[in-house]
């Protein structure tokens, strides 16, 4: 039985996203950068989070991807972002890395 891989994300992180791509360090028309957004939005669980979370204090802004974790039932966030990395697990919820996510879908396969 194929167990399936499921992206959770939320308006919060899309218009993050959005941002992001704007302003990288390799230029994307905006063309591409829509194309990368309704992507995401296709083939998302989009979460809307009823309430606020409150677990990094460094960066604030970064709770938006542990609320989308939790309104989803995410098994586990993948991240590189450091704040997240240092907080390791919240409600059960695993934040690794790319490559540790690759790690934990063979074991869980």
């Amino acid at each position: 039985m194929e167990k399936e891989i499921e992206l959770i994300s939320s308006l919060e992180i899309i218009e993050e996203l959005v941002k992001t791509l704007k302003n990288f360090k390799i230029s994307m028309s905006d063309d591409i950068i829509k194309e990368w957004k309704n992507l995401i939005i296709d083939n998302s669980i989009i979460v809307e989070s009823p309430s606020k979370i409150d677990a990094i204090k460094e960066d604030s802004d970064d709770n938006k991807f542990i609320e989308a974790a939790i309104y989803g039932k995410a098994n586990f966030i993948v991240s590189q972002d450091r704040h997240l990395l240092d907080l390791k697990e919240y409600n059960r919820i695993k934040i690794v890395k790319p490559e540790e996510a690759l790690d934990l879908i063979n074991i869980q396969n």
